[in-house]
């Protein structure tokens, strides 16, 4: 009887604390989707200002957060009244993902999920408000890095546009923002944080554009990081300009380290 009594307790304990760990791993996920959102948002913040730092803070019991390298390739091409051209060739970003393992906690395979922006999957986003970073919840297996649910925060584009009238001519002006992801070389894990520093900015200028055309490659894609994991509508853009446009094209380039040094 005793014997009987103690195998009893001993499997109602092993089932509660599987149903906490699950409960815990569930609520770290959760609120690691908005640490992810407000990393997106401090990618804004850093990217345009050389030296500027931050520095986000997360709490994790089954999960981590790793940069990734070689998440995207942008090129971009201008049509002018000298034809086509090549402004920015093979431009490529790393992406920061923080990973929860599927035996921690999982909502199925393929399950993808937008966080910023919600209802926009394009890598194109217009107006002053408009990100400059996708994050996103997805689940795809089998992956060459482990088998995860991911959060994941990547740069797109942003694109503003404005105009000067006089009296004798109108001109439009087309700004578009690209931050770019670049690892520092030092991921020392002694916190678990993530430090953003701005490094510099490319700025390419041109006049009398009537077309940009932008696409989107995956360098990674062998390793499972392809369009279907990133799930973005189209891998090309082509915006169609007023004629004699200004487009300014402008790369902030940002160093990522993983805990604090």
């Amino acid at each position: 009887m005793t014997a009987a009594v103690m195998v009893m307790v001993l499997v109602a304990m092993s089932y509660a604390s599987n149903v906490l760990d699950a409960r815990l791993a569930e609520n770290e996920f959760s609120s690691n989707k908005q640490f992810m959102a407000t990393t997106g948002l401090q990618i804004d913040d850093v990217s345009w200002t050389a030296g500027r730092i931050q520095t986000i803070t997360y709490t994790s019991r089954f999960g981590q957060v790793k940069y990734q390298s070689l998440a995207l390739n942008y090129s971009v091409e201008l049509n002018s009244t000298s034809g086509w051209e090549t402004v920015l060739s093979n431009i490529t970003t790393g992406m920061i993902t923080y990973n929860m393992p599927i035996n921690k906690y999982n909502l199925g395979n393929n399950y993808n999920e937008s966080i910023s922006p919600r209802d926009n999957k394009s890598f194109l986003q217009q107006g002053p408000t408009a990100p400059v970073s996708r994050v996103f919840v997805v689940e795809q297996l089998p992956m060459n890095d482990g088998n995860f649910i991911r959060i994941i925060a990547v740069p797109t584009i942003r694109t503003l546009n404005s105009s000067i009238i006089s009296q004798s001519s109108s001109t439009a002006y087309y700004k578009f923002f690209l931050p770019t992801l670049q690892p520092s070389g030092v991921n020392p894990q002694l916190s678990q944080s993530v430090t953003m520093v701005g490094h510099d900015v490319v700025k390419v200028i041109r006049n009398n554009v009537d077309q940009v055309k932008m696409t989107l490659a995956f360098p990674n894609a062998g390793n499972g990081f392809n369009s279907t994991f990133f799930g973005f509508e189209t891998t090309v853009e082509t915006k169609v300009l007023p004629a004699n446009s200004v487009v300014e094209f402008y790369v902030g380039n940002v160093i990522v380290t993983v805990g604090q040094v």
